[in-house]
């Protein structure tokens, strides 16, 4: 049976995400992705997360507290566009992964914006591991969605072949717009 988007995600994730490693949750919402990459990373590894909202914040710092898993996270209550501001350049990112559009059960007017998820993916490519992956999954039925799923996908269909490898999953049989995912992968340097 196919993966919707978003458990392929986490697929995608668990291929390259080991212990040790640091990563993004651009947009931790109600927190599963954000735990989800805590216990990927190990307890040497770390996981930047931002959210613009306080509940998301608090939300998720509770469910990673239940896990035992709060020292492998730093929350920042911040849009993702502050990467640049929080991540020093020299840090390696392994992953990122983002749910773009609103918080489920809150205010729907409280959106991602192309905008602010160009700024935030410009951030992380200066910092993208070889074989490390952005993910982004794209829910596009809400006003604004569709505006932010075109500039992500002309975003990521312009980046030169000869250094990232993108895909793009969706199904194109269903109603009421489906989450779709993009998925960016640098590739491995001829050197390495």
């Amino acid at each position: 049976m196919l993966q919707s988007a978003l458990h392929y995600s986490h697929t995608l994730l668990k291929e390259i995400v080991q212990p040790g490693d640091y990563v993004v949750d651009g947009t931790m919402g109600n927190g599963f992705d954000t735990s989800f990459l805590a216990e990927l990373v190990g307890r040497t590894g770390h996981v930047f997360a931002f959210d613009v909202q306080e509940q998301a914040v608090q939300t998720t710092t509770k469910r990673l507290v239940e896990a035992g898993l709060l020292n492998r996270a730093t929350l920042f209550l911040k849009g993702h566009e502050t990467i640049n501001q929080v991540i020093a350049l020299e840090q390696p990112i392994k992953a990122a992964v983002f749910n773009l559009g609103y918080l489920p059960n809150s205010d729907k007017t409280v959106i991602t914006t192309g905008q602010t998820t160009l700024t935030a993916l410009e951030a992380l490519l200066k910092r993208l591991t070889p074989r490390g992956r952005i993910i982004l999954v794209i829910y596009s039925g809400h006003p604004g969605g569709q505006q932010e799923k075109e500039a992500v996908l002309n975003f990521a269909a312009a980046l030169p072949q000869e250094k990232y490898s993108v895909l793009n999953y969706e199904f194109i049989n269903q109603q009421h717009s489906p989450p779709s995912l993009i998925c960016i992968e640098r590739k491995k340097h001829k050197t390495d």
